[in-house]
C-alpha cells in the first residue's frame, strides 16, 4: 500500500444529520474520506451503549477485527478483555471504537500486518469519532495509545510521559490517557511483560476510580 497512492479528504461529507449510533454505523459503511476504504475488508465502527460513562478509543482495527467488523475482538482485545476483568469494569458498559475506522496494513506473504495510520489518515476519519462522542457523550474518554491521543490532544503528546492522568481539552469530555493493549503484546521479557499488564490494568482502575468520584 504505497503512501503515494493514498488521497486524503475528510469523512464530514459521509456524516448525517441524525447523529444516532445506529444512523452513524450505517453511514460510515459508505465512507469514502480517504483511500484506507479500499483496502479494508469494512469499516469498523464503533460498539457499545448508547449511554455508556465510558469511551475508549484505540488506534485502528487490526486484522481480525477488520474481518469481523467489531472493535477490539483480535489479540490486542483479549488482552483489553483481561485488564478490564482485573480492574473490575465490565467491558458491556463500555463504547469501544477507534480514531481510524479502516484496517491500514501492508502485506508480508500471506499475512496482512498492522500500519501505522499517518496524520493525515487520522484526521480525515476525525468527525465519524466527533459525532461518536457527540452520540454517546461519555463522562470520560480512555485515550489508548499515542495515535487516539495525539488524534485529540495534538501531534506533541506523548503518552510514555502522561499515562495514567486527566486531562482537559476544549470541546470533549474529560480525557484519561494510557497505552494500547498491543503495545503489551510486543514486551518480549515474560517478566517485564507481567509488570506493564499490571500497570495497564492499574490504569484502568485509575480511569474506573475517577468516573465513580
Amino acid at each position: 500500500m504505497p503512501e503515494d497512492d493514498l488521497e486524503y479528504e475528510s469523512a464530514a461529507p459521509f456524516i448525517p444529520a441524525n447523529k444516532e449510533l445506529n444512523h452513524l454505523r450505517d453511514a460510515s459503511k459508505l465512507c469514502q474520506g480517504c483511500h484506507l476504504w479500499k483496502f479494508g475488508t469494512q469499516t469498523v465502527f464503533g460498539d457499545g451503549p448508547p449511554e455508556a460513562r465510558m469511551m475508549l478509543v484505540g488506534e485502528q482495527p487490526g486484522d481480525v477485527e477488520d474481518r469481523k467488523g467489531e472493535p477490539f475482538v483480535g489479540p490486542a482485545g483479549k488482552i483489553l478483555d483481561w485488564a478490564l476483568n482485573e480492574a473490575g469494569i465490565d467491558r458491556s458498559t463500555l463504547y469501544l471504537t477507534n480514531a481510524v475506522k479502516h484496517f491500514k496494513w501492508e502485506a508480508r506473504g500471506a499475512r496482512r500486518l498492522h500500519k501505522k495510520p499517518n496524520r493525515a489518515e487520522v484526521e480525515a476519519c476525525q468527525p465519524w469519532l466527533q459525532a461518536e462522542i457527540e452520540s454517546v457523550q461519555p463522562d470520560l474518554i480512555v485515550l489508548l495509545g499515542s495515535t487516539a491521543a495525539q488524534s485529540i490532544l495534538g501531534s506533541s503528546f506523548r503518552v510514555s510521559q502522561s499515562r495514567g492522568h486527566i486531562f482537559e481539552q476544549p470541546g470533549f469530555p474529560q480525557l484519561f490517557v494510557t497505552v494500547h493493549p498491543s503495545s503489551l503484546l510486543r514486551v518480549p521479557d515474560p517478566t517485564r511483560r507481567q509488570t506493564e499488564r499490571e500497570r495497564f490494568v492499574d490504569d484502568l482502575k485509575k480511569a474506573a476510580a475517577h468516573l465513580r468520584e
